[in-house]
């Protein structure tokens, strides 16, 4: 039993890891996928690099925006979730 009981600090250590760590970055991977498949043409949207810009055309891992210099093809990944959505919160209020 008292060997159980010298491995308890270890478990418990492993669980807190867990639930302050790895949960939570799971949970936001996943919220971003959702973002990332709801995406359609003429949504405007804010890339993580800072362009900002509308979807033109949509493909199954890419996407052409426009921005006022032209169009360009971007990976989906490279949108930025939390920027995107506090553009659309400002235009929606508008």
């Amino acid at each position: 039993m008292e060997k159980y009981m010298n491995f308890l600090p270890y478990v418990a250590m492993l669980a807190v890891f867990y639930f302050l760590m790895i949960r939570p970055q799971q949970k936001r991977a996943k919220t971003e996928k959702e973002f990332e498949n709801s995406l359609k043409v003429g949504d405007k949207i804010i890339t993580k690099s800072g362009i900002h810009g509308k979807i033109a055309e949509l493909s199954e891992t890419t996407i052409v925006i426009e921005t006022m210099s032209g169009k360009l093809k971007m990976e989906r990944s490279a949108i930025s979730m939390e920027m995107s959505s506090k553009l659309n919160a400002v235009v929606a209020k508008k």
